[in-house]
C-alpha cells in the first residue's frame, strides 16, 4: 500500500462513538458495526438510499412510518460517522456507504428466506409497495407512448387505495395518490395481501391472475404483458425458486 493510498483510506474510514459514549463498548467488528447499524430504521434508511433515493422527500417516501424528525436524526448520525454527505439537497453515499450494499440486502434475503410470510404480509403498507414498484417497473415492453396504470385496492378507504403510475418514453415513472385527470390505459384491481405477495416473491402473478385476486381491464397489449413490465423487488430472486406452481 502506499502512503497515498493509505491517506486516502484513513479519509474514508468510518467514525463511531468511543469509551462511555460506545453503546457496545466492545472492540468486537459486530459490535462497531452495530453502534451504527443496529439503531431503529437505520438499515431500512440505507436500503432505500441504495436503491437510489437521495432526497430528502424520496427516503420519506420509502420509509413512511418513520417520522420526518427521525429521519433527519439518522441522516445527521450516517452523515457524522462518514457512511454519507451532504450537498446540494442530495445525501449521497460515500464508499463506505455503498460498501454496506451486500449486508443491507443480505438482511433482505435472510428474512426473505427464514421469516414466515404471514409475518411479512401482516404489515401491509399499499404507500410502501406502489413506491417500491414504481422504481422497479420495467417499461420496455409498454407502447412508446405516455401510459397511464390505474391500482384500486377495494378493502382500503376509497381516499387510501388508488393510485396512478404515468410511464412516458425517456421519463421517471411518476407516482400519483391524486387522480392526474389522464385517461387510464390499464386499471388493475387487487387485494392488498395478492399484489404485496407476489411483487416481494412470495407468490407469483400468473396465480394471483388465475386465482382473481389480481384483475386487469383495459388496454390488451398491456394486459398481456402486465408480468413481464410490473417487476419485482429486487430480493424477490431469493425465494422465488421456491415458490410452488400453485401457491
Amino acid at each position: 500500500m502506499t502512503l497515498a493510498t493509505g491517506a486516502a483510506l484513513a479519509a474514508d474510514q468510518v467514525q463511531l462513538p468511543s469509551g462511555e459514549a460506545s453503546l457496545y463498548g466492545q472492540f468486537c467488528p459486530i459490535a462497531m458495526a452495530a453502534e451504527l447499524l443496529a439503531t431503529r430504521w437505520t438499515m431500512v434508511v440505507l436500503g432505500e438510499m441504495l436503491s437510489g433515493s437521495t432526497r430528502f422527500n424520496e427516503i420519506r417516501r420509502g420509509v413512511p412510518r418513520m417520522s420526518s424528525a427521525l429521519l433527519s436524526k439518522r441522516l445527521r448520525d450516517l452523515e457524522r460517522a462518514g457512511v454519507l454527505t451532504h450537498r446540494d439537497g442530495e445525501y449521497i453515499l460515500t464508499p463506505s456507504g455503498r460498501d454496506l450494499a451486500p449486508v443491507v440486502h443480505g438482511f433482505g434475503r435472510w428474512a426473505l428466506k427464514w421469516v414466515d410470510a404471514d409475518c411479512t404480509l401482516a404489515n401491509l403498507d399499499v404507500r410502501l409497495l406502489m413506491w417500491n414498484m414504481r422504481r422497479n417497473l420495467r417499461p420496455d415492453p409498454m407502447p412508446a407512448k405516455r401510459v397511464v396504470v390505474a391500482f384500486h385496492y377495494p378493502e382500503l378507504p376509497a381516499d387510501q387505495g388508488r393510485y396512478w403510475l404515468i410511464i412516458a418514453p425517456g421519463q421517471p415513472v411518476d407516482l400519483c395518490s391524486i387522480d392526474p385527470g389522464h385517461e387510464i390505459d390499464l386499471l388493475v384491481t387487487a387485494d392488498l395481501r395478492a399484489m404485496t405477495s407476489a411483487w416481494m416473491g412470495l407468490s407469483d402473478f400468473e396465480v394471483e391472475l388465475r386465482a382473481n385476486r389480481i384483475e386487469l381491464s383495459g388496454d390488451t397489449r398491456l394486459s398481456d404483458t402486465f408480468t413481464r413490465w410490473i417487476g419485482r423487488s429486487g430480493l424477490a430472486g431469493s425465494v422465488l425458486d421456491g415458490v410452488p406452481a400453485d401457491a
